[in-house]
């Protein structure tokens, strides 16, 4: 592909149209050159040199490149302990408001949007050092991007990204690699048996066995607009336990998009009885 090839206004328009179509995400006229950007990328990789062939085979039926297409749109950033007072209210207000209710099973969390798996495993750590047994805890971490899913699945990051971490966490929760894997950290076994990692879309069915405790689905809500995060959370209490919660990102708010939740503090929600 020549690299002067031009992403024009009405394949861009056709680009957003899909990205909302398959993912809900809206984009605007400020992510031209983002798009661009991604997908021309894609383009080589194809060894194409024009974006509406490109779009052509993406709508008409090539899955693979479907998919190709979400992840290089779709943004993954995230981090070990993000907005930390999440993790502070779980191990503490919300786990002992879910141990005054009846339960028959273990508790369980949705991170939804999990990316490279950061979050996920920071829940996994915050609920392993608060609950006596890990056998106690399911967590379901899914994203539409299946490469990030399949890179948090492997457990396996760069020792730069758990500077953040206190040491004797890290000492308790990950492994130093040596030799060839240096320079690299491994989440331990007995922390990545409690997550089970897998590709969503979350506006397709949701093969999910309620009632969930706690959902986290933080920074993605920004991506919608209101009809759409509307559609999303009232989804999400539909799985959610009466009195459950749900978390969202700093950024975010569920003010004059639903009723189905009342605000606790900093972005916690509970959902109504």
């Amino acid at each position: 592909m020549a690299a002067s090839e031009r992403l024009t206004e009405r394949d861009f328009r056709r680009v957003a149209q899909l990205t909302q179509e398959r993912t809900g995400i809206m984009l605007n006229a400020s992510k031209h050159e983002l798009v661009f950007s991604r997908l021309s990328r894609r383009l080589r990789v194809l060894g194409m040199d024009s974006f509406e062939h490109y779009l052509d085979r993406v709508e008409d039926g090539d899955e693979g490149e479907a998919e190709e297409f979400i992840n290089a749109l779709t943004t993954n950033l995230t981090a070990f302990f993000r907005e930390a007072h999440h993790f502070e209210m779980l191990a503490g207000p919300v786990l002992d408001e879910l141990g005054r209710l009846p339960r028959t099973g273990p508790l369980k969390v949705w991170s939804a949007g999990c990316s490279t798996g950061e979050e996920p495993y920071s829940i996994a750590m915050t609920l392993a050092e608060a609950l006596p047994s890990p056998d106690d805890v399911r967590i379901l971490a899914t994203d539409i991007d299946s490469r990030v899913v399949a890179h948090a699945d492997a457990g396996v990051y760069d020792a730069n990204r758990v500077t953040g971490i206190p040491s004797g966490r890290q000492q308790r929760w990950l492994l130093r690699g040596k030799g060839a894997n240096e320079g690299k950290v491994k989440i331990r076994d007995e922390l990545r048996s409690m997550v089970h990692f897998r590709q969503l879309n979350l506006f397709d069915p949701w093969p999910i066995k309620g009632p969930l405790d706690v959902i986290f689905c933080r920074n993605t809500l920004i991506y919608f607009d209101k009809p759409t995060q509307k559609q999303l959370v009232e989804r999400f209490a539909k799985v959610l336990r009466p009195e459950g919660y749900l978390v969202i990102g700093h950024s975010e708010s569920l003010f004059r998009v639903t009723e189905e939740f009342r605000l606790l503090e900093q972005t916690v929600y509970r959902r109504a009885a």
